[in-house]
């Protein structure tokens, strides 16, 4: 059986893009050399409860960021200021969580961004960003689910991380989206402390009220906080490509400026993209090219701490 591939459409038209002087490309902000800020690639999928290439997103994310500049208008900054080091691949990510903890911890940045990879890689970036300060780490969630099945899979990485001894009172989800969770997993978020700002509670109070309240819960201890942005918390219109995502999810603008408020705040030491699978993206590789302006909005927001 022939492995699957990213439409050629997508690749070519990257290779024939023209190139001009004055619009530096947003993928040249990768380097080898050593900096602040860290990419990995976490291209897990083996343990997906839906039938899911995203093992093949990583490459993707990568290289639609050719199709962005380095300038963000609304700030009025020009990111290329920060260069992001490449950190690798995880290789066999879905057996090898220990070495994805392991990586991240010692690469030490004090932003890591995770491609995934299915969500649950969240178990093991969170970890590795987490390292000795569990005990004080946040996180929050931008996510139609509550990820606390039992067992090993994209649905139970915010229950591991629970039993790992994360503080449950400190994890925010934003986006739960109806009829996108059993009730018993609800209750299961309710009586662990978890606070879930849904799909109508923030559409609302708005992202920016929604982002404060988050880091405001998360940061509770000042120990660092991780960041997952599940894709499939958008709107099904926006992010073909997530196996899981509904009609009547939140706006690519909102989970834009979610990266880039969260992203602003010093505790926030991680952050993972998760859950596209790239060969089921349009032509216009919509979800993809979201998920690398994600990369870019988290970058800026970086440079406003």
């Amino acid at each position: 059986m022939r492995s699957p591939k990213l439409r050629p459409s997508f690749q070519e038209s990257l290779v024939t893009m023209a190139e001009d002087l004055l619009w530096q490309r947003a993928k040249t902000l990768i380097t080898d050399a050593q900096c602040d800020v860290g990419l990995i690639d976490i291209p897990a999928h083996k343990t997906s409860i839906s039938p899911t290439n995203a093992h093949l997103t990583p490459r993707a994310i990568r290289e639609a960021l050719t199709r962005y500049s380095t300038f963000s208008y609304t700030t009025n900054q020009n990111i290329a200021a920060q260069s992001i080091q490449d950190l690798g691949e995880i290789e066999d990510a879905d057996s090898n969580e220990a070495t994805t903890i392991e990586v991240i911890n010692k690469a030490n940045k004090n932003l890591t961004i995770a491609l995934g990879g299915d969500n649950s890689i969240t178990y093991a970036a969170a970890l590795g960003v987490y390292g000795s300060n569990l005990e004080t780490a946040g996180l929050v969630t931008l996510d139609a689910h509550h990820d606390l099945r039992d067992g090993i899979s994209n649905g139970s990485p915010v229950r591991r991380l629970i039993e790992a001894g994360l503080n449950p009172k400190r994890i925010v989800q934003i986006g739960i989206n109806d009829f996108s969770n059993s009730y018993d997993y609800a209750m299961r978020a309710r009586d662990l402390g978890i606070t879930v700002i849904s799909r109508t509670e923030l559409h609302e109070i708005g992202i920016t009220k929604a982002c404060a309240k988050a880091l405001e819960i998360a940061g509770s201890a000042n120990g660092p906080i991780h960041v997952d942005l599940d894709v499939d918390v958008c709107d099904r219109s926006v992010v073909p490509a997530c196996p899981a995502a509904a009609p009547g999810g939140i706006s690519a603008f909102e989970i834009r400026q979610a990266a880039r408020l969260l992203c602003q705040d010093q505790r926030v030491k991680g952050l993972d993209i998760t859950e596209i699978d790239a060969t089921k993206d349009p032509e216009d590789a919509r979800t993809v090219r979201l998920a690398a302006l994600l990369i870019l909005e988290a970058l800026s927001g970086y440079l406003k701490r």
